[in-house]
């Protein structure tokens, strides 16, 4: 039955069959693959337990000590998910300057970009190829009909359109049917991968500044310490200059 549904197959499909095959296999592995990954890295995310640290982490007021710091280490280091795997690497670096930290979460999170947008090439230029199979077949497709009316000495019938143009139609339907989940599933998955990253660099600059002295890093205030300063005194500094500009206005008024 197998060599029987081959050998269709190879009859609708003419000289392209192996390599739409091979497309196909290609785009479907690297989908099944990044599935896996995705669902893998989500129910990780998802766990309740493996994110407490970042609830801590969030509603954290003190300063990062050394006592407190180790207790996190201990809760990220039984972690395998990719926040806590980052934020292993920045507590193990706490004792460099902060600009050399910045410089290995860089360079983590870029190479874990590359991590999970691997493949993600190949699935797109699957979608671009699949497509110009399925025009060449049926370029194929009709030179092979043109051909056989040309050695035709009778009319035209039916019987010696069908052939060709179903070798035309037949490819250029198996090249798009390759083409549109591969296109789909390479912007999905990079889409995704861009998101995971950034979450994750979001949330270890935070960590980073934690580590660095900051006290109050709390997302849900919107206050950090570190621009608090910078706010007072943009707003004392702009209470200065609208009180020199009343004062200004009142003496040109009088004058």
């Amino acid at each position: 039955m197998p060599i029987t549904d081959f050998s269709t197959l190879q009859t609708q499909l003419g000289v392209l069959t192996w390599p739409l095959l091979l497309c196909a296999f290609l785009a479907l592995m690297i989908c099944l693959e990044r599935s896996a990954l995705f669902l893998h890295q989500t129910l990780l995310s998802i766990w309740p337990k493996k994110q407490a640290w970042i609830k801590a982490l969030h509603q954290s007021s003190s300063a990062a000590t050394t006592e407190n710091v180790s207790v996190l280490l201990a809760q990220t280091s039984a972690q395998q998910d990719l926040l806590a795997r980052g934020a292993t690497l920045l507590l193990k670096q706490v004792h460099q300057p902060k600009v050399l930290r910045e410089e290995l979460l860089s360079l983590w999170l870029n190479k874990q970009q590359r991590d999970l947008q691997a493949g993600l090439k190949v699935l797109q230029v699957i979608g671009i190829i699949s497509p110009l199979l399925g025009l060449l077949g049926t370029v194929l497709g009709l030179i092979d009909m043109f051909a056989q009316l040309g050695q035709s000495q009778g009319p035209v019938t039916p019987a010696q359109l069908s052939a060709g143009l179903g070798l035309a139609m037949n490819t250029t339907a198996a090249g798009l049917i390759i083409a549109v989940p591969a296109i789909t599933a390479a912007h999905l998955f990079g889409i995704w991968a861009q998101g995971q990253c950034l979450r994750a660099g979001h949330v270890l600059n935070q960590l980073n500044l934690w580590l660095a002295g900051i006290e109050d890093i709390s997302i849900d205030s919107n206050q950090y310490q570190a621009f608090s300063k910078v706010s007072s005194k943009s707003r004392s500094s702009s209470t200065e200059q609208k009180s020199a500009f009343n004062a200004h206005t009142q003496i040109e008024s009088q004058t």
